[in-house]
């Protein structure tokens, strides 16, 4: 088999691997919007069953049933990091554009503000912020957006101080072209790939500590069926034998965040400029 037909089958089982994430994740969605509230209502003559072909995930102490409580929670987990690594991946964005093209002053700043955030770990800030803003979805979002942004930024800022020395770039800058043409013609189209590669890669990371911070009480409110709040209320179960409250939610919320990190790595090798005859 030649090496231009094994780059290909390589190119094609990538393409492969990324629709079949992304339809696992659209069907998590559509079974979470789909499923009707009603089988999360309270029913004490189902509780503490274990998984069965009615249950499949069993139901809680109140006869809740776990797997659509799952699947709403997974889809209001993934909401919820949807718009937070949207805010984020925009700020890194902004930033990383600004450092690298309004001047030394401002790039020392950025630089400066890059390295505060990532001396301190994502989630100490993260749940400082949060319970600043009084928790809740506004404060998780907040918090989210204002701490997922630094690593990003830098590879922002790497990009396009490339992309300035470019050779259209200066023949353009040559032509008395603005800065502001120069940036929505020729630096903002490249770094699409960036941005939607770090909304995939920030997506997992965001879930995750959405997830974490709701556990610890200052997250999404306790009356919403969130991941986090299913695992934390489940943790006083488990030493009673029910197992499934807290086991069946925890696999689930790590495929969720096992397939966006797939899809982002998948993105990243489709738009790699050194792979894009692969």
């Amino acid at each position: 088999m030649s090496l231009l037909s094994l780059k290909g089958n390589e190119r094609q089982k990538t393409v492969v691997v990324t629709v079949t994430a992304a339809l696992f994740l659209l069907s998590v969605l559509l079974g979470g919007w789909l499923l009707s509230d009603d089988r999360m209502a309270t029913n004490l003559a189902l509780r503490n069953l274990g998984p069965s072909l009615a249950h499949p995930f069993g139901t809680d102490w109140l006869g809740r049933d776990m797997f659509t409580r799952t699947l709403k929670g997974l889809t209001l987990s993934m909401g919820v990091g949807l718009l937070a690594a949207t805010a984020s991946v925009t700020i890194a964005l902004i930033l990383g554009m600004m450092a690298a093209t309004m001047g030394k002053v401002v790039d020392s700043i950025i630089s400066w503000l890059v390295d505060l955030f990532l001396s301190v770990p994502h989630l100490v800030i993260l749940i400082i912020i949060a319970f600043t803003m009084g928790g809740g979805v506004k404060g998780v979002l907040i918090g989210l957006a204002l701490t997922h942004w630094p690593s990003l930024t830098r590879v922002i800022r790497a990009e396009v101080l490339q992309l300035r020395s470019a050779e259209y770039v200066q023949i353009s800058r040559r032509l008395g072209k603005s800065r502001w043409f120069i940036a929505r013609k020729h630096i903002l189209p490249h770094l699409v790939p960036q941005f939607l590669v770090g909304l995939f890669l920030l997506f997992p990371h965001a879930i995750l500590h959405e997830a974490a911070v709701t556990f610890l009480g200052m997250g999404l409110s306790p009356h919403q069926p969130a991941i986090g709040i299913i695992l934390s209320e489940s943790m006083r179960y488990l030493s009673t034998g029910m197992w499934w409250l807290a086991f069946f939610p925890g696999v689930c919320l790590l495929l969720v965040v096992r397939t966006f990190d797939m899809i982002g790595e998948r993105l990243r090798i489709l738009f790699d400029p050194h792979r894009a005859h692969e």
